[in-house]
C-alpha cells in the first residue's frame, strides 16, 4: 500500500535520485541512450515544479519511491506531466493506486491528457492498457473521462 503527500522542497533530492533511476532505466524499454526530460535528475528542478505545478510524492513504507506533477490546463482539464516509480518498485500496482488516487482526489476533472514518447513500450502499455488512457490524434491520450 502507497501514500501520495504533496512533495515539499525537503523531498527534492530523494525525488530526483528516483527520477534519474527511472530514466536511466528506460534504456531496457526503447530509449535511444542515457538520460531523459529537462530536470529529471535536478534536485532544484524538482523544486521548482513543486512552486508551478501541483508535485506529489509517492510514498512506500516511508521511503520515497516515485513521484508525479500535474498542471491544470484549463477549467477542470489537468496535464499528467510526469509520472514515475523506482524501477525497484515497478510492477507491484503502485502507478496504478498513484492515478487512482487522482481520480479519487480530483472528482471534478473532466479531461485528463500526458505524453509519453512513442519508443517507450512500458509506458505506452502502462497508461493504455492498465488505466485506460486512449488516442486522439495520437499523443497525448485522453484519460477517463
Amino acid at each position: 500500500m502507497i501514500q501520495v503527500k504533496k512533495a515539499r522542497a525537503g523531498d527534492a533530492d530523494a525525488l530526483a535520485r528516483a527520477s534519474e533511476r527511472v530514466f536511466h532505466s528506460d534504456i531496457h524499454c526503447g530509449a535511444p541512450g542515457i538520460g531523459g526530460p529537462p530536470g529529471y535528475d535536478s534536485a532544484a528542478w524538482q523544486t521548482k515544479m513543486m512552486r508551478i505545478g501541483e508535485y506529489y510524492k509517492i510514498v512506500s513504507e516511508d521511503q520515497i519511491v516515485g513521484g508525479m506533477i500535474l498542471f491544470r490546463q484549463g477549467t477542470r482539464q489537468y496535464e499528467v506531466g510526469r509520472i514515475f516509480v523506482d524501477p525497484d518498485f515497478q510492477n507491484q500496482g503502485i502507478g496504478t493506486q498513484a492515478l487512482e488516487f487522482l481520480w479519487k482526489n480530483y472528482p471534478l476533472a473532466k479531461r485528463w491528457s500526458l505524453g509519453t514518447p512513442a519508443w517507450n513500450h512500458r509506458t505506452r502499455y502502462f497508461y493504455k492498457k492498465k488505466v485506460g488512457f486512449r488516442n486522439r490524434r495520437g499523443w497525448p491520450g485522453r484519460g477517463p473521462v
